[in-house]
């Protein structure tokens, strides 16, 4: 098969033996057994994954990042949570496994851009270098096929607690990391019992009159700062929480996070942006695999 791939503004056409050749042995990941055709779109979005958590949902996510190709992936800040690990060393091989994928992205002919958030903000004073094919900004003007411009950053600036009040986010990152080791042992228990995923932190996070409000408020200071910029939109992450919502003249996207719901932002060739809900759509696909389980053939009875 044939595949192209943008080199100093000429179009070349690589085999994939030839593209494989390419790839360096550390970067060339095995991909998971069994034929499963990968869905293409324009973009895709992901942010707050929280690299160096145990929150992280990176086998969901390694899941996900396999099964999709993209001419633009956006990481949309919180990838590598700094705040956590500047506490204490987490990384397992999942992880490693993640930034291998990203990666091998790139050097595929994926354009990979990465957004600083604020818990990896120490990428922060390198925004407008490349590392290993990786763009790294502060924000992205991203304009869609259907010609509207789109605000990408993180988010956190909007963020008043974040902003005015720094003691008071690491008080609450602290609550928020308790809430999500309590969401693995949850989930630890559940596939004991061959349950799918689950989050308890997101279930009772939208549950809190308090949390609601904030994730309201939040959303129209952000469409109030995109609509200053004069931009059709804004993407950002930060509050995991995936939206879309009209409001007024600016249509504010949301990709959600990957430590509770598991989601991404994804254009189609033609501008359409939709949410991929990556945790509900492996939920539903282990429900069909149970129902089409064969069953076992009865035994005849003696005549």
């Amino acid at each position: 098969m044939a595949t192209r791939a943008k080199h100093d503004g000429k179009t070349l056409f690589k085999t994939a033996a030839e593209l494989s050749s390419s790839i360096p042995a550390w970067l060339d990941l095995p991909e998971p057994r069994g034929f499963r055709p990968k869905r293409k779109y324009r973009t895709v979005w992901i942010s707050d994954v929280h690299l160096g958590t145990r929150g992280c949902n990176a086998a969901l996510l390694l899941d996900f990042l396999a099964a999709i190709e993209c001419e633009t992936l956006y990481l949309v800040g919180d990838i590598v949570d700094g705040w956590r690990l500047s506490k204490g060393w987490y990384w397992p091989d999942a992880h490693n496994e993640v930034i291998r994928r990203i990666l091998k992205m790139a050097h595929r002919g994926t354009r990979v851009i990465l957004i600083a958030g604020n818990h990896d903000e120490m990428l922060r004073p390198y925004a407008g270098m490349s590392f290993g094919g990786v763009e790294l900004a502060l924000d992205m003007i991203h304009e869609t096929a259907d010609g509207r411009r789109l605000l990408v950053t993180h988010g956190d600036g909007f963020d008043g607690v974040v902003l005015y009040a720094r003691w008071l986010a690491f008080l609450g990152d602290k609550a928020y990391s308790v809430l999500l080791r309590a969401n693995v042992w949850v989930n630890m228990i559940r596939r004991q019992f061959k349950m799918p995923y689950w989050s308890l932190s997101s279930y009772l996070k939208m549950r809190v009159k308090n949390a609601v409000q904030f994730v309201c408020d939040f959303e129209e200071a952000v469409a109030h700062a995109a609509r200053d910029m004069g931009v059709d939109g804004v993407v950002c992450g930060h509050i995991h929480c995936a939206e879309i919502r009209q409001i007024g003249d600016i249509t504010y996207y949301n990709d959600g996070d990957w430590v509770e719901s598991c989601t991404a932002l994804a254009e189609d060739q033609f501008g359409e942006i939709t949410i991929i809900d990556w945790a509900e759509e492996t939920r539903r696909a282990a429900a069909v695999k149970a129902v089409l389980k064969p069953i076992p053939a009865l035994e005849e009875e003696p005549a």
